[in-house]
């Protein structure tokens, strides 16, 4: 019944039932399926993982569904939006439309038609091109991180990463080998609702290291770039 096989769906509500009864849904239908409970979270679940579309709720506590769309596309992230709205609020949808929505489900809805509608989206938006397949695991030495789990590993045991930590390594997997900046890994941390500053993210890049690294003070995986800050370069 799916458009597209293993398509990986980002389910974005402030329900918590309703989340968890999508997720089941989706992952029954073939789909693959990841849940956030606010905007907050769907901004870092999706700095280390990519989407084929997101289901996103309009009406939720801190950032709403509309600002949270508008965002993504100001930022050219071109994820198709399947918008969950109150079916009354027909200015909800012109909003949506504006901010970049691709389609429009009013609640309460059968899981049936929001099936439907996200076939109907996916058979619209272009086969990405095939060529190299992204990895699931980096490997860093007698270290491994699991990159859909969010786990570190060392020789078989879990290593425990703080939250901030965990955001870090996220964003750093998403792009192996391409170094992130201090500016821009502060504003990461801050959409997390971190405080971090310059010197912090220094700091926790040192706390970092102690746990992927065998020589911390001699980088070999997470490498200083001058001038342009810090990348993850596994082996």
């Amino acid at each position: 019944m799916s458009a597209r096989t293993e398509a990986h769906i980002l389910v974005v509500d402030d329900d918590e039932r309703l989340r968890d009864l999508l997720q089941k849904f989706l992952v029954t239908n073939g789909y693959r399926a990841s849940v956030a409970r606010d905007a907050m979270h769907a901004g870092v679940l999706m700095e280390g993982l990519e989407f084929d579309l997101i289901v996103l709720d309009v009406m939720m506590p801190g950032e709403d569904g509309i600002t949270f769309a508008a965002g993504l596309r100001d930022n050219r992230v071109e994820t198709p939006i399947l918008m969950l709205t109150a079916r009354s609020e027909s200015n909800q949808r012109i909003m949506g439309l504006e901010a970049g929505a691709d389609d429009f489900l009013g609640k309460p809805f059968e899981p049936r038609e929001l099936l439907l509608r996200i076939n109907a989206i996916l058979r619209r938006v272009p086969e990405k091109e095939t060529g190299e397949a992204q990895p699931k695991t980096l490997y860093l030495g007698s270290r491994h991180y699991d990159i859909m789990r969010g786990e570190l590993w060392h020789e078989g045991q879990p290593v425990r990463l703080t939250a901030t930590e965990a955001v870090l390594m996220r964003v750093f997997s998403s792009r192996p080998g391409e170094a992130f900046s201090r500016t821009d890994l502060v504003e990461i941390l801050r959409r997390t609702g971190s405080k971090a500053q310059r010197r912090a993210v220094d700091v926790q890049i040192t706390r970092l290291r102690k746990k992927i690294e065998d020589e911390p003070r001699s980088p070999r995986y997470l490498q200083t770039v001058r001038g342009s800050g810090y990348m993850l370069v596994p082996d």
